[in-house]
């Protein structure tokens, strides 16, 4: 698999935080990395599909979280 490579700057801190998650996994800053940059996109992409989708629950009364469980449930 083809892989690309990506350079971000890090603070301190942040770099820190990461280095003591490595050690405490076992896994390298690439894979923390990688993993917290998917989770992200995927965040970002669930959050985009429910702002297309609100305004077709609000029409049909789904306004909250609780409305989606009672149907649901």
């Amino acid at each position: 698999m083809k892989t690309a490579a990506v350079t971000i700057r890090l603070d301190p801190s942040l770099e820190e935080l990461l280095d003591q998650v490595c050690r405490d996994t076992g896994r390298s800053r690439s894979e923390i990395v990688r993993d917290a940059l998917r989770r992200q996109l995927t965040l970002q992409l669930f959050e985009k599909a429910r702002r297309q989708i609100i305004p077709f629950a609000e029409a049909q009364g789904i306004f909250t979280d609780e409305d989606v469980f009672k149907i649901i449930s």
